[in-house]
């Protein structure tokens, strides 16, 4: 990998490419336009409804169809608008059907497989002009806590996706344990600034980070990277979403909500819905004779059983056993797989 040569950044949008339809020579029509202004370790990015439309992803019809087609789950629902896991991985609006700059009652999916799609680019470029650049396949976005949208990457190729910065210092000696700057993200941003919404230009090149640009052969792990699998996002369902899914504690919901909790964890929990202030206790009972190990939480009396039975499920926990007196509630519990 190349040093990093300084704090200069340069990004451009070239005029000239035209409207893309299925089975073109993406890599000729994007060659056109760069022309000669083209040198190792530039990036490429390419808008994905591009891409699309070079690999045959535009068709008639509604979007309601599409975007079942395209979901793996719903995230979050407000009126209208449904955020769902696409089956990329990705979070994001209506599963990123989109309608916009496509003929009039149409529509435009995802690519099947946006790194793919980059690497094919990559090699293209660098078997007709010898250049070894990085290509990065963008989509627009919206932020968790942000308004508005930014444009990422949902496709890369020969570029570092993320730099690992955890166990190295900063200028005051600090140790970084958790920075991981998505630069691919951040490149997808620097190219939409240059290209606009609506002057018509897919293409941008981006020149001043060769030192993210991978070795020829070295395509790199792809945008796939920057997913985080089930369960590891801390907001895998919406607000509202998380209460009705806790609530009806269907199996297939479970994995979104994450690992089991320590039983301590879930006691506190538990003791903020039904807990009313107060004494809840929990034990952990491990036998020796091949019985498995037994979980305890010791609620108040008139605990009410659908409301801890969400608290649970939401937390990777399943009452199996719910035994009520005027002493109170014994709760035995099971963990959950994820």
């Amino acid at each position: 990998m190349n040093a990093r040569p300084g704090g200069r950044l340069e990004v451009w949008a070239p005029d000239g490419l035209p409207e893309v339809a299925a089975g073109d020579d993406l890599a000729g029509l994007v060659l056109a336009a760069v022309g000669a202004d083209l040198a190792d370790g530039d990036v490429l990015c390419l808008t994905s409804k591009v891409v699309s439309k070079a690999e045959g992803r535009t068709r008639a019809g509604g979007r309601e169809a599409a975007i079942e087609e395209e979901t793996t789950r719903v995230v979050a629902r407000r009126g209208p608008t449904r955020i769902v896991r696409h089956r990329l991985g990705l979070t994001m609006a209506a599963a990123g059907v989109d309608a916009s700059n496509v003929a009039a009652g149409s529509i435009a999916l995802l690519p099947l497989d946006p790194d793919r799609s980059a690497r094919d680019l990559r090699h293209e470029v660098r078997e007709r002009t010898g250049t070894n650049v990085g290509v990065v396949v963008t989509d627009t976005a919206g932020r968790a806590w942000r308004e508005g949208q930014t444009d990422i990457a949902i496709g890369a190729a020969g570029i570092v996706v993320a730099e690992d910065f955890a166990g190295r210092t900063d200028g005051y000696g600090n140790p970084l344990a958790v920075t991981l700057p998505a630069v691919a993200d951040e490149l997808a941003g620097a190219a939409e600034l240059a290209q606009g919404k609506l002057a018509g230009r897919p293409l941008a090149v981006v020149r001043g980070r060769a030192d993210l640009v991978l070795p020829p052969g070295d395509d790199g792990p792809g945008a796939t990277a920057l997913v985080r699998p089930e369960g590891g996002d801390l907001f895998g369902y919406g607000a509202r979403e998380a209460v009705v899914r806790a609530l009806a504690g269907d199996d297939a919901d479970r994995r979104p909500f994450g690992d089991p909790v320590p039983l301590a964890e879930l006691q506190s929990a538990v003791s903020r819905v039904v807990g009313r202030g107060r004494a809840m206790s929990s034990t952990l009972s491990l036998t020796f004779d091949g019985e498995p190990a037994r979980n305890e939480l010791r609620l108040p009396e008139g605990s009410d059983r659908t409301a801890v039975a969400a608290v649970c499920f939401a937390h990777g926990w399943r009452i199996r056993r719910w035994e009520e007196s005027v002493a109170g509630v014994v709760c035995d519990l099971s963990p959950l797989s994820t």
